[in-house]
């Protein structure tokens, strides 16, 4: 049993306009959200390279506080930072709507496009579930060896104040790592490259690789398995038609990640703290 699907949203249809604007768009919308933290990454990692010790003695934190001893301050710079790194997508699903030229503006086919909507909970609930699992389990392992083996630093999902706010936010941060990565990184990157005439195999491996990119500053384990994760996303996404059920499986694999880490780190010899 897999989800209904309709049109590989993948091939895109019709140009949204010159082969021109479309690549000056892409790469805007790179710019301004996983191209530029992609760069980033490599300059983190870079420095990591450069300093004493091995990759395994040095960390990485995801959720940190911004304002320590400060709890109300902290919130609001966690929410803050939360919101504004949405407006990526919003910008995604704007230029969705406008495709077709200005003659069409605000009646193209928006998030649906590339199946991000709330028209088959069900399904897309219990396949991003499914999903979870698999990756989810197949990707702590792979962590763990890279770990073991001195190909990555330690991860650190949080180092939050132990406060009344601490799992929401860690829950909301995970949702928005998953719809921020899945409609960019699959969804809308896909349809734009084979609007541009790539080939199913060059956007795949695009896909994936800039998956890999921005989580290199995690160490060469990191930027590995997000490549594998990527192109098992990217296959899904072509099979299924949809990206909703990808949000959900990456939402679940990072509140996993997220939460347990805070109920488990310090209380169990297997998980590798800073």
């Amino acid at each position: 049993m897999r989800p209904e699907r309709t049109t590989d949203p993948s091939e895109g249809g019709e140009p949204a306009g010159p082969r021109r604007v479309l690549r000056q768009e892409l790469l805007l919308v790179l710019a301004l959200s996983l191209g530029a933290s992609a760069v980033g990454a490599l300059i983190s990692f870079t420095g990591v390279l450069t300093r004493p010790g091995g990759l395994s003695d040095q960390a990485a934190t995801l959720n940190a506080s911004h304002a320590p001893g400060r709890p109300w301050l902290d919130l609001a710079w966690q929410l803050f930072g939360i919101t504004t790194q949405l407006v990526p997508v919003l910008l995604v699903a704007h230029l969705l709507l406008r495709e077709g030229g200005a003659g069409a503006a605000l009646g193209g086919p928006g998030p649906r496009a590339i199946g991000f909507d709330t028209r088959r909970p069900r399904s897309d609930l219990a396949f991003g579930a499914a999903v979870a699992a698999g990756i989810g389990g197949t990707g702590l392992l792979f962590y763990l060896g890279a770990h073991a083996t001195g190909a990555n630093l330690t991860v650190v999902p949080e180092s939050l104040p132990d406060v009344w706010w601490k799992i929401p936010v860690l829950i909301a941060s995970a949702v928005q790592n998953a719809v921020v990565e899945e409609v960019i990184v699959v969804g809308y990157l896909l349809r734009r490259l084979a609007q541009l005439g790539w080939t199913p195999g060059r956007a795949l491996a695009a896909s994936a690789v800039l998956r890999g990119s921005y989580h290199l500053y995690q160490g060469v384990g990191g930027f590995l398995g997000n490549v594998a994760m990527g192109v098992v996303f990217v296959w899904l996404y072509r099979r299924w038609g949809r990206v909703m059920p990808l949000v959900v499986a990456h939402a679940l694999i990072d509140v996993v990640a997220f939460v347990g880490y805070a109920l488990l780190a310090g209380r169990v010899d297997w998980l590798p703290t800073a």
